[in-house]
């Protein structure tokens, strides 16, 4: 088995492709797993060759989950640490946080246009951490 862990440098919310970071570390054939070590970021695995694909999902998502300075979302007590926190745990819980994905002679079996991201919830600029394991078959 081999484990590394990848530093992901955010600037508030968006989706911070990680796919060029983690294929230069694989080798051979198994399973790697990806784990984001947050509880207010998000592990996906999204189309990579439209930008405009990013930037719609982020609105999406900021429409489906506003800040807690919404009167929409004047119900949640957990506000203490800014507007952005509380709604950036509701994003992670409904976002995956780890991803399997096979690994063939050392690439990633994704599609023509998938890339992996790390999804960003918080406003500020953040330092995320992804732990990976790759399982050699």
């Amino acid at each position: 088995m081999k484990i590394n862990n990848f530093i992901v440098l955010t600037n508030g919310p968006g989706l911070y492709e990680v796919t060029t970071q983690v294929a230069k570390w694989l080798e051979g054939n198994g399973l790697l797993t990806l784990l984001v070590k947050h509880t207010s970021a998000s592990l996906l695995i999204q189309e990579n060759a439209d930008p405009e694909v990013k930037f719609d999902f982020i609105q999406y998502l900021e429409k489906l989950v506003p800040p807690s300075s919404s009167p929409e979302m004047s119900y949640l007590t957990h506000t203490y640490e800014g507007p952005d926190d509380m709604p950036a745990h509701i994003k992670s819980g409904l976002l995956p946080t780890t991803l399997s994905i096979p690994v063939v002679n050392g690439k990633m079996t994704l599609g023509t246009w998938q890339g992996i991201y790390l999804v960003e919830h918080r406003a500020s600029p953040r330092k995320r951490e992804i732990a990976a394991s790759l399982l050699l078959a």
